[in-house]
């Protein structure tokens, strides 16, 4: 039958821990998603300026790859749950301290910098340990659908946490919304607390800089891993952060509406990822997957193109859409080839490199776009940066070696 031959979407469900992994995360990804929006209105309007932002941005990236490495080390040596627990408690704090200095009105742009940065440095060591724990919460056929489940819970949440975070900033204000995202972290942690996944199988420890040089060996003998963190780096410079970055002022200045509009581009792109996610857990294509999930990026970021261009806003929104199915295909493919062809043991270590060469650059992108912001349009500077990326993601594909992966 087909269902005994491919994984079904919802397969991972049937796990308990599986279940309260996705519940946390859930809840933690919607505050996540809201005080993203929020913060992004919150420091473009306290500034004045599209570039503030993009010092917001990178000083966040630049506090997450400080740990991002040590992260995935630790991750591979010790109980991964117990990481993500110090970490969503760590996180809730700072949180926490900046909707305190909102709701007392001090919260200055040196504070926003000062505790983003922190909340950098311990999403550091979350990430690494969310990545490795999936494995040890399903069965090896369930990780298809956990991995495109969890896509699906951020990106649900991402669909309802900028439309919360336009309902609430705009009724409540911005400390509600910042209030929110703090208990959304101590939410997960709770939930995290009632979990037992499996111990995972470790190898004697060498040391942390011997234990990350092992990680780059493995990573650096594997094409489809190692340019597939090239091209991301690359990519996440020139196209993701001036998007990021120049995403209000686009909204602002060439469709001239506010924070609503705002969000909605942010909660169909991720509509467009739950479809992508589901219809990737559904059909779990086995074949050519390397070809499929390069060609998914490269076609998203041809609609950041188009959303980039569009001289209505509709057409704009439809580009967020089609454009949030092809990153939802993509990173299905992307994370159930990494949990099922890296092995257990260097799983969370592969994972921080993942993260730490795709984001790399990232915290220069922003840089580079706030200063660009005041010499170009803010469509040309998005526009040319979508054009790159679309033929930058195709690169890998040059291989045989890299198409040839199953």
């Amino acid at each position: 039958m087909e269902a005994s031959s491919r994984t079904r979407a919802l397969a991972a469900f049937s796990s308990r821990d599986f279940r309260l992994l996705w519940g946390g995360q859930t809840v933690s990804f919607a505050g996540d998603a809201a005080f993203l929006v929020a913060i992004g209105w919150y420091v473009t309007t306290l500034t004045g300026s599209a570039g503030s932002l993009g010092l917001v941005l990178a000083l966040e990236s630049a506090a997450l790859l400080t740990t991002l490495l040590i992260g995935g080390v630790i991750a591979d040596r010790y109980p991964r749950r117990r990481l993500m627990i110090g970490s969503d408690l760590a996180r809730a704090g700072l949180v926490g301290v900046l909707a305190a200095l909102d709701a007392t009105g001090r919260l200055s742009f040196t504070a926003i910098l000062v505790l983003v940065a922190l909340i950098g440095l311990a999403d550091g060591f979350f990430q690494p340990a969310f990545g490795g724990i999936v494995p040890l919460v399903v069965d090896q056929p369930m990780l298809a659908s956990a991995n495109s489940m969890l896509n699906v819970a951020r990106q649900t949440a991402a669909i309802a946490g900028p439309a919360l975070a336009a309902l609430l900033y705009g009724t409540l204000g911005s400390t509600t919304v910042f209030t929110a995202d703090a208990a959304s972290f101590v939410f997960s942690a709770a939930l995290l607390w009632r979990a037992r996944p499996r111990r995972l199988e470790q190898e004697p420890a060498q040391g942390p800089w011997r234990d990350l040089a092992d990680g780059f060996r493995y990573v650096a003998s594997v094409p489809w891993l190692w340019s597939g963190i090239a091209v991301t780096t690359l990519i996440l410079m020139v196209a993701m952060a001036p998007f990021q970055t120049l995403l209000p002022r686009l909204v602002r200045s060439h469709f001239h509406l506010g924070v609503g509009a705002y969000g909605l581009i942010f909660s169909l792109t991720a509509a467009g990822m739950v479809l992508g996610s589901f219809t990737f857990a559904h059909v779990n294509p086995r074949r050519r997957r390397a070809i499929l999930c390069f060609c998914a990026f490269s076609i998203n970021d041809a609609f950041m193109l188009l959303l980039a261009l569009a001289p209505w806003f509709p057409l704009a929104a439809g580009a967020a859409l089609v454009r949030g199915f092809f990153i939802g295909t993509g990173i299905g493919l992307w994370m159930t080839m990494l949990t099922e062809l890296v092995p257990e043991g260097y799983l969370s270590r592969v994972i921080s490199l993942d993260f730490f060469g795709s984001l790399g650059l990232t915290p220069v992108g922003y840089l580079v776009a706030a200063g660009l912001a005041g010499l170009f349009a803010p469509q040309e500077i998005i526009a040319a940066g979508a054009t790159l990326g679309a033929l930058l993601w195709l690169l890998p594909l040059v291989s045989a070696r890299v198409r040839s992966v199953d």
